[in-house]
């Protein structure tokens, strides 16, 4: 049998199912599923210094499994002396079992690593079926040594869902096991 990623099986045996009777789907195709997850972060130092953006990029690299993008300036900002094309952050888009994997260890080893831990804020929704969170330390993650870092610098975590509502997108991210602070605002 081949592997399959824990969270991924869960969503099959488990989620939908719970999904389907809760929101009435006639079809299981109208149930929403996580269509990929983005990291990104800005780095505003690596305007004057570039080994910032490279610093950036390995811990992506340990954090999600692949090579992140690294982002440039769009347009010239004189009061920030950023110049059009110079590198200012970096990304990365996680799908299919990097996707679950990634969504596991952060649910289960991450965010309990976070110091004073109440969960995560129901606020990051967009009102179409998307969610954003911050987090502020990259060290929560235990793929990066503590010992080897520049810098504490945190990231923005988005999760892209083929949910219509908000309310459909919480119920599929907490039938995940994402521990958000009391009920969706």
């Amino acid at each position: 049998m081949p592997y399959q990623v824990r969270l991924e099986k869960e969503y099959k045996e488990r989620i939908i199912q719970d999904l389907m009777k809760q929101f009435r789907y006639e079809n299981v195709m109208e149930v929403p599923r996580l269509q990929k997850i983005c990291l990104s972060r800005g780095v505003g130092e690596a305007v004057s210094d570039k080994k910032q953006i490279e610093y950036a990029v390995q811990e992506f690299s340990l954090i999600s499994g692949q090579k992140p993008v690294v982002t440039k300036s769009k347009k010239d900002i004189s009061n920030f002396k950023l110049r059009m094309g110079v590198p200012i952050g970096c990304r990365v888009t996680l799908r299919s079992e990097r996707m679950y994997e990634f969504l596991d260890r952060l649910i289960s080893v991450a965010l309990p690593r976070v110091r004073d831990f109440r969960g995560v804020p129901a606020k990051g929704f967009d009102g179409r079926g998307n969610y954003t969170m911050g987090v502020k330390e990259q060290i929560i993650f235990p793929e990066i040594d503590v010992d080897k870092i520049n810098k504490i610098a945190g990231m923005d975590i988005t999760f892209v869902t083929t949910a219509k509502t908000d309310e459909e997108a919480f119920a599929l991210l907490k039938a995940f096991g994402m521990p958000f602070k009391g009920g969706k605002n």
